[in-house]
């Protein structure tokens, strides 16, 4: 991790920490303008449901930028060329509308809910809601330690600090704005964090192209490319970043509760027109960042020590004024902050609803102990993220296993919402198998050849039918819906087979989908259950009306 070279510019320690301090002091001061006197468990999870279009659509967009988006999205621009941008950028900006659909029948099931899984939890019972939990807590975890390591990588690269210096201070700056108001603090500062990214990025991407000679050279260095780094519809790039990518963050829609935390805290007339305004935000700033990678492709620049994270740092490094370079630290900043204070809300939230709310209190939630939980979670996990960080450990394994559990869960639960034959047994089940098969594709753990091979490749169908038909039926409706699926899986079973086994990333994601979604079904028309949808509004509440009913009961008695 340790990335300094004489080749990139670095401020002196002093100026990186009062950057560092401006910015998260500045943060902690416009939480300061939220804070209630005494907070409710409704406000500090979800902001009361009552999020307006602008402030969601920039938590929206700011929380789907994290720090790994700057890099990756370079590094696809580098690695495939002219169609690399749109791959990261596209897919992702793709999944955020995809996800509203869904998010509407959520709200309409639990309309007083604040996670995913109290809503699974109503269905289903504990053992499925604690499936998604543990994910979740996994799950943002993990982004937790990838945001604090990129501050310390940052910090270590453009200053005399050291990497665990950049990880200290990212990690208490934003643990202190986060637990004031939490998910409130976090919706507010996202809109001040976006209006920065926003801002700075129009500024940097077209500093960079005209720094370094403008279109001009741009253009005239595309001609050293290769021809499928030249090829807008490369299939290198569709097969390797394209579809896995868009296979991943269609799981991350659905498991991320970063996001379904936010689908319950908007007002439920704006949804829609939130998360049509974020596909297009996101899009249009990541591909932006990507462009930096191609840009560095047509001019023939290498990145440093061979690590691809270095390319963004090194362009604006190389070309632009030191005041851009401090815009450009602050962007970066900006970007994983806005990720990491989500990551804590939803960390909180889970803790506070699934955990204590469903499976401790069973009932008599006492609101002063589940902000307890919630703000003790905070810490616990600001801390575990910091520690983690700082043994720079390789988290791709994790990553790998975390995207395949979420990936197995996406039939199970949009089903869950929308067929009344799912069953608990059903679900659980599901899930177990997707991330069994998931892992013997990823792993290779027998030998992905012959028959066994295109055993994986027709599961590995039946998951892009599942895909493509999940889609279309979140848009479309139902009919039009499976009309897809089937037409995506002949297809499938015509061209895919033989040749999927090509790309083990994008087989063994789609086996997740294809073998969870055969299990659940079958499982299903197994039994005989109708479930009665009307009662998870029952079942799913405001625990801060919930205590007050007790209360009064407790007082009549």
């Amino acid at each position: 991790m340790n990335l300094k070279t004489e080749s990139l510019f670095q401020f002196s320690s002093l100026t990186i920490i009062l950057l560092l301090l401006a910015f998260y002091g500045g943060t902690y001061l416009l939480s300061l303008l939220i804070k209630k006197d005494k907070e409710t468990t409704s406000g500090f999870m979800v902001a009361g449901h009552g999020v307006g279009f602008g402030m969601g659509a920039a938590s929206m967009t700011a929380t789907w930028i994290w720090a790994a988006s700057f890099y990756a999205a370079a590094t696809s621009g580098y690695k495939y060329g002219v169609s690399g941008p749109i791959h990261y950028g596209f897919w992702g900006a793709l999944m955020i509308l995809f996800i509203y659909p869904f998010g509407m029948r959520f709200r309409e099931l639990a309309p007083d809910g604040h996670t995913l899984g109290e809503l699974i939890h109503a269905r289903h019972g504990s053992s499925s809601q604690l499936i998604l939990a543990i994910s979740n807590l996994m799950g943002s975890l993990i982004s937790l330690m990838v945001n604090f390591t990129a501050a310390g990588a940052l910090v270590s690269v453009l200053s005399p600090l050291s990497f665990q210096t950049g990880v200290m201070i990212a990690g208490v700056g934003v643990l202190s704005y986060t637990l004031t108001s939490g998910f409130r603090a976090s919706v507010f500062t996202d809109f001040a964090q976006l209006v920065a990214l926003m801002a700075i990025g129009i500024v940097i991407i077209p500093a960079v192209l005209f720094a370094m000679g403008g279109p001009e050279v741009m253009v005239s260095g595309l001609s050293k490319l290769t021809l499928e780094q030249q090829n807008f519809f490369s299939s290198e790039a569709f097969f390797q970043q394209g579809a896995p990518y868009f296979v991943a963050v269609l799981a991350y829609a659905i498991g991320n509760q970063t996001i379904t935390q936010r689908l319950f805290a908007i007002d439920k007339t704006k949804i829609k027109a939130t998360f049509v305004t974020a596909t297009v935000g996101y899009a249009g700033i990541v591909i932006g960042l990507g462009m930096i990678g191609l840009m560095a492709l047509t001019i023939g620049i290498e990145p440093l020590d061979g690590n691809m994270n270095n390319l963004i740092p090194q362009m604006v490094s190389t070309y632009l004024h030191p005041v851009f370079i401090a815009l450009f630290f602050i962007l970066v900043i900006g970007s994983l902050s806005s990720t990491a204070d989500s990551d804590l809300s939803a960390l909180s939230t889970i803790m506070m609803a699934d955990v204590y709310g469903k499976n401790i209190a069973r009932g008599k939630v006492k609101p002063k102990t589940m902000m307890l939980v919630g703000r003790s979670t905070m810490i616990i996990a600001t801390a575990l993220g910091l520690i983690f960080a700082s043994f720079k450990l390789d988290i791709l394994v994790m990553l790998v296993f975390v995207g395949a559990l979420w990936g197995a869960i996406v039939f199970p639960v949009i089903a869950s919402v929308f067929w009344s034959r799912v069953t608990n047994t059903a679900f659980t089940s599901a899930v177990i198998i997707g991330l069994l098969f998931f892992c013997i594709a990823r792993f290779e753990l027998l030998p992905i050849t012959g028959y066994t091979a295109l055993f994986f490749e027709v599961l590995a169908s039946v998951g892009a039918a599942v895909v493509i038909g999940l889609m279309v039926f979140g848009f479309l409706g139902r009919k039009i819906g499976m009309l897809a699926a089937a037409i995506t899986l002949v297809l499938m079973l015509i061209f895919a087979t033989g040749f999927l086994r090509q790309y083990m990333v994008l087989l063994a994601s789609l086996t997740a989908y294809g073998a969870s979604t055969i299990v659940c079904v079958v499982v299903s028309l197994m039994g005989n259950e109708r479930f009665d949808f009307d009662l998870i509004k029952e079942r799913v509440g405001n625990y801060d009306k919930k205590a007050k009913v007790t209360k009064a009961s407790n007082a009549k008695v």
